[in-house]
């Protein structure tokens, strides 16, 4: 028999239904309140900011990154800010400042040697189709037949991440894949089923596959699926892209995000000319 949801977790969980924010957001969300709840072992709406900053310093005591961190302390104030109608609270709650690393970026050649670690036909063919058309993960194992439109050489992409719908690129070639196993499998309604045709494929089981691509694979970088979307950014960008056109196929709000890829653009990097090669100096230095 299922426990019942107390009012608080249900008044919690209509307000982000009220705010149409993703199943997965709100799943995280009411659990990391649950967490804050069972660490005290009192009902939240009884703590106080003294707590909740206590609570900070054990997750970064435990040695957790700033990246795990900042989505459990928005979680928090979503809570005390919007569910307890408590702002005074919520905007005193610090976000950690994340480091600005370098998203990981394979080269082509190690785009192949990933693809030719893979021997299922079905993850295979689901991570050439996340590189061809730069999809986050969980839009991939989302996608259903007719969300190929060769008519028109375009991916419908339904709903993706800020529930927005939008149109990814179809590339021949990836065409010409797709038609080659869907001949071979022939998926009835999800592109990518799972086990239970009813059901598609979970990110988890393709982040699980990917793992294993990586080290049959050989490559020494830590790679994620995600890894192949970043590549796929980079490479038109190196190819001479509008950076803006790159914004609208991988569907970023803020071009912020897609700049990230400029930043590991290596063939752009280096048709840049150093300053230092237009000084007229002698490159043997003085004895």
């Amino acid at each position: 028999m299922s426990k019942p949801i107390s009012p608080l977790r249900q008044r919690m969980t209509d307000d982000m239904k009220l705010r149409n924010m993703s199943p997965a957001t709100q799943g995280a969300y009411v659990r990391a309140v649950k967490n804050l709840s069972a660490f005290f072992g009192r009902s939240p709406d009884q703590l106080t900011f003294e707590d909740v900053r206590a609570y900070q310093l054990h997750l970064v005591s435990r040695g957790l990154q700033a990246a795990t961190i900042i989505p459990i302390m928005c979680a928090i104030r979503f809570f005390y800010g919007t569910t307890l109608g408590r702002p005074n609270v919520a905007e005193h709650i610090p976000l950690a400042r994340k480091p600005d690393t370098l998203p990981a970026v394979l080269s082509q050649e190690e785009v192949v040697r990933l693809l030719k670690a893979v021997p299922d036909l079905r993850y295979r063919t689901l991570f050439m189709t996340i590189y061809a058309a730069g999809l986050r993960v969980s839009e991939a194992v989302a996608l259903t037949i007719k969300d190929i439109d060769s008519a028109r050489m375009v991916i419908c992409i339904r709903q993706g991440k800020g529930s927005k719908d939008r149109y990814g690129m179809l590339s021949g070639q990836l065409l010409g894949i797709l038609r080659d196993y869907w001949k071979r499998e022939r998926p009835a309604h999800w592109l990518f089923p799972g086990p239970d045709p009813s059901k598609s494929l979970t990110a988890r089981s393709v982040q699980r596959a990917c793992r294993q691509a990586v080290e049959d694979a050989g490559l020494d970088k830590v790679v994620t699926v995600h890894t192949l979307r970043h590549s796929f950014a980079t490479h038109l960008l190196e190819q001479g892209v509008d950076i803006r056109v790159i914004q609208d196929l991988l569907g970023h709000r803020h071009i912020t995000s897609t700049t990230r890829c400029a930043r590991v653009a290596l063939n752009t990097i280096g048709q840049i000319q150093s300053p230092l090669e237009r000084l007229n100096i002698d490159t043997t230095p003085p004895a």
